[in-house]
């Protein structure tokens, strides 16, 4: 055993936060690791101070000192706040990757027992849908931009392979919708590719996230490491906990150059607060996660194989598992476990942890530099309730008295116009005009912007850009 004093944050939380976050802490504190526990506030009654980010500056400052946060689930009460605390706390502190254990539980019985499942979902935590930078373009249509980095997917890929070999797994899948987003995507799935010849010594394969889906129900016991995107990552790690018994097992941490926050997937359930029956495995196995991270394997594991003689041989079982009758309360399952510490659980899977190897990427802005850009033309998003017929000619002719050529209008990524094909095509009132032009200028194309906006209402602009003589833009469906 280590004789390290650790200072951690801890962020008690909300709801039934302090009744798990309490339990774990006892846990831990019996395995015989020295932790000085600097508890701090956030989340639901920090709003209601009127603190819009949920999270003061004590707790920041605890966190910048500490490096290291143990945390229970917060909610953003109806009415307070403007961004969730939880995801404030993830972004500030740079928190990349979201690592999400699946693993069959002993004892907990569910229709995939006995299958020996124990996978790893590596979920990119910061960039995607869940930047949430989003616009009402026009009163009928809404954009979300999905933004996908080099710099985030290399992190996050480099990060999955780091953490298999720190627990000496073998296998990771890359799940994505490079098929449909080429590009966004598609830049995750290239990564991967490239990154993965760094690694001989693990396999790695590319999934479509659908089908690793449709594989998780199943077979999920092919799976090691998966590695993926925030929002597929998100839906994914739900449908995995699902597997294994449900949100009280599954465990999370966020994985940064510098901080690490640990806890549970699931959320504060307010109603059952305070009524000591809430199971605080999520949040134990999460500290389980933080025990190794500090290199406390030896605790890390003493707690693992009490929770599963605790489980299995013990049948000490919360009301999530065997309902209201018979089942232990949460003080009652705590006090079992440290009863079992340092008990050896005969069925339990040896795994050779190392410590974690954190990645190191290139921290400049421009990391991809091609070495030559060129812009092809762009794309004008218009609102406008004419018939499409009508708007493409006029902007066919409007085109003539400018450097650039007009190409397609589409709708939804849909070419609408022209299409013959296509009489009376069912639009709303947000149309995309391509137009083309050689190495198009600025200067151009606030002429043509300035030419279309005499009459049509113009909400959105893109630049058609092209990298090393690559387009760097999607074609419509239905473009040549």
């Amino acid at each position: 055993m280590s004789v390290q004093t650790h200072n951690i944050t801890l962020i008690p939380g909300d709801g039934i936060g302090r009744e798990v976050t309490t339990a774990t802490r006892k846990i831990i504190e019996a395995s015989g690791v020295k932790i000085n526990w600097d508890i701090c506030e956030a989340g639901a009654e920090v709003f209601k101070k009127g603190l819009a980010t949920g999270v003061p500056q004590e707790t920041i400052d605890s966190i910048l000192k500490n490096k290291i946060v143990l945390k229970g689930p917060l909610e953003t009460p109806v009415g307070f706040g403007e961004k969730s605390a939880n995801v404030t706390l993830r972004k500030m502190f740079e928190t990349y990757g979201n690592i999400r254990p699946i693993k069959e539980m002993p004892g907990v019985a569910t229709p995939y027992h006995g299958r020996g499942i124990d996978f790893v979902i590596v979920r990119e935590n910061i960039e995607d849908l869940y930047a949430g930078i989003e616009h009402m373009q026009t009163p009928g249509v809404a954009q979300c931009l999905k933004l996908i980095s080099r710099k985030g997917c290399e992190k996050i890929v480099r990060l999955a392979f780091e953490f298999a070999r720190s627990e000496g797994r073998k296998t990771v899948h890359c799940a994505t919708k490079a098929n449909i987003m080429k590009l966004s995507e598609g830049l995750l799935k290239r990564t991967f590719e490239e990154v993965s010849k760094e690694y001989p010594d693990i396999q790695a394969h590319h999934i479509i996230v659908d089908n690793a889906a449709h594989q998780l129900v199943k077979k999920p016991e092919q799976f090691d490491v998966i590695v993926t995107t925030n929002m597929n990552g998100d839906i994914l790690s739900d449908l995995g906990s699902a597997l294994i018994g449900g949100l009280g097992f599954a465990p999370g941490a966020n994985i940064g150059d510098d901080f690490a926050i640990f806890e549970a997937v699931h959320g504060s359930a307010p109603k059952y607060a305070g009524q000591n029956n809430i199971n605080p495995t999520a949040v134990l196995l999460s500290g389980v996660m933080m025990l190794r991270y500090l290199g406390e394997f030896n605790a890390a594991e003493m707690i693992e194989n009490a929770l599963a003689i605790t489980l299995d041989q013990d049948r000490v079982l919360t009301r999530d598992v065997v309902g209201d009758r018979g089942a232990a309360s949460t003080t009652t399952f705590t006090d079992a476990i440290i009863k079992n510490l340092g008990k050896k659980y005969p069925r339990s899977k040896v795994r050779d942890f190392k410590p974690l190897k954190l990645p190191k990427v290139d921290h400049r802005p421009d990391m991809v530099r091609p070495s030559q850009c060129q812009v092809d033309g762009v794309d004008i998003f218009i609102e406008t309730n004419q018939p499409v017929d009508v708007v493409g000619k006029n902007l066919e002719s409007l085109a003539n008295a400018t450097l650039f050529q007009f190409k397609i209008l589409s709708c939804r990524g849909v070419k609408v116009y022209p299409n013959p094909s296509l009489k009376d095509p069912d639009v709303v009132d947000h149309l995309c005009a391509r137009f083309t032009a050689k190495d198009a200028t600025d200067a151009a194309i606030l002429d043509l912007l300035q030419k279309i906006g005499v009459n049509y209402k113009w909400v959105h602009i893109e630049k058609l850009n092209a990298y090393d003589g690559k387009p760097a833009y999607s074609k419509t469906h239905g473009e040549d």
